[in-house]
């Protein structure tokens, strides 16, 4: 038995003879791991499978707590989660890159002694150097800071002055939903233009960069989150040449390239000739979420301002991690597990399109990506949100609210957003026929 399965069976054995009662918070990540002598993440790991049984739950900055028998038995198993944006925990290669983290602690233990380097492990660069050119982005050294995930890029560069001395932020409307959170954290002023399932209004953009003082355009050009869809290589060369001719800067969330199957579905950091283009890509999606690592690609005139902000929020990200991933795509490891999820996802978005294809489009219209994680549906009427989510929790129909991903909630909305990322074939087709024969009932 492995030690991350003996953890699991450790608390339930706990809770069964009544060591910990409901609501009593868990041994540490910590104190687990010394106990069983392994790697926290293994003890996360763990943790996170009973959390995902609903066996626990964990409140943020606390710990782990066991749930009540009530409660675990009100959440049943068969529930099917189109909510979550998290990867299926099963289909990720945690063993191999287990094993990365073991030889990165053994190869780097000399710089765990101290601080690293604000832009990131000097061999980890060079290895993403390379490595972003299967992305058809190309760019210097320099150009690269590793960061402690996406998040910390955007919130750099929201703090940012910017060579054009704009200050105002364009997102697309309904856009990532963190974005929205996070811009308003920094009480930025945001705008934002609506994207629907064929895109935006290039000429509505023109006015925007035209009337507006726009710092940068934020943009998912690829597998868009929440609505699903991509951009054609005709509209991101428009939209970079808008954005070159009113000085606007575009900040490129390139979120799951490694999914597209479609070689000539370029980056617009790609089209870009002005130094106009902020590359964002993160690696959590396809890889442990938990491990917060990400890079950006940035215009060599603000990268300095850049890794002064850094510096005086984290000093660096986390060495293991960084060492980690740079050991994983060397050997192979990444390429690999990239090629067996494309396949995957391709597969589940298939088999989705196929059940939606039978459906009256008069009653629910789905936006289907070839590949990816998410997709929209669409109503001809408006969506009561407060009683529909609920209704088809109930069904064991588990929805994220996209009210959350538009800058204005009250506004009347007729979409839906689904995730796949961690449903399989069969959750899939009884999720989307339930969620049909609703609205057709209505």
């Amino acid at each position: 038995m492995n030690k991350y399965t003996s953890i699991v069976d450790y608390i339930r054995n706990l809770a069964q003879e009544k060591k910990i009662k409901t609501g009593q918070k868990l041994p540490s990540i910590r104190s687990l791991a010394d106990k069983f002598q392994c790697s926290k993440l293994t003890v996360i790991r763990a943790y996170k499978e009973l959390e995902q049984d609903h066996f626990i739950y964990s409140v943020p900055k606390s710990g782990y707590y066991l749930v009540s028998k009530h409660k675990e038995e009100d959440l049943s198993k068969s529930n099917i989660y189109f909510s979550t944006v998290l990867p299926d925990m099963n289909i990720l290669p945690y063993d191999e890159f287990h094993h990365c983290l073991d030889q990165a602690m053994e190869k780097y233990k000399m710089h765990l002694f101290s601080y690293g380097e604000t832009r990131g492990l000097p061999s980890l660069i060079e290895t993403l150097r390379k490595h972003l050119q299967n992305y058809q982005v190309f760019c210097k050294p320099t150009q690269i800071v590793v960061t402690s995930g996406s998040q910390q890029a955007v919130s750099i560069l929201t703090n940012l002055q910017f060579p054009n001395g704009k200050n105002t932020i364009l997102v697309e409307n309904p856009t990532y939903d963190r974005m929205i959170k996070s811009l308003q954290l920094h009480s930025v002023r945001t705008i934002g233009i609506d994207r629907n399932f064929h895109g935006i209004d290039l000429n509505r953009l023109e006015r925007i960069f035209q009337e507006e003082d726009i710092k940068f355009f934020y943009i998912v050009p690829r597998f868009h989150n929440p609505i699903g869809s991509s951009y054609s290589m005709d509209e991101k060369k428009e939209i970079l040449r808008l954005a070159q001719k009113y000085d606007v800067y575009i900040l490129e969330d390139d979120y799951l390239s490694d999914l597209d199957t479609d070689s000539r579905n370029d980056p617009i950091y790609s089209l870009d000739t002005s130094d106009r283009v902020i590359y964002l890509k993160t690696f959590s999606k396809i890889l442990l979420p938990g491990l917060r690592i990400a890079a950006v690609v940035l215009p060599e005139i603000l990268a300095p301002q850049f890794l002064t902000y850094k510096q005086w929020t984290d000093i660096h990200t986390s060495i293991l991690p960084q060492g980690a991933l740079d050991i994983y795509i060397n050997n192979g490891m990444f390429k690999r597990s990239v090629t067996r999820l494309r396949r995957i996802y391709e597969n589940r978005m298939d088999y989705l399109k196929s059940i939606c294809n039978n459906f009256n489009r008069e009653v629910l219209d789905a936006n289907i990506p070839h590949t990816g994680f998410f997709l929209s549906m669409k109503s001809p009427k408006p969506i009561q949100y407060d009683v529909i989510l609920p209704e088809l929790a109930r069904k064991g129909i588990i929805l994220k609210d996209i009210r959350e991903s538009y800058l204005e909630k009250n506004r009347e909305m007729n979409l839906i957003k689904i995730s796949i990322s961690k449903t399989d074939n069969q959750q899939i087709k009884d999720g989307m026929l339930s969620i049909y024969n609703y609205f057709l009932n209505q």
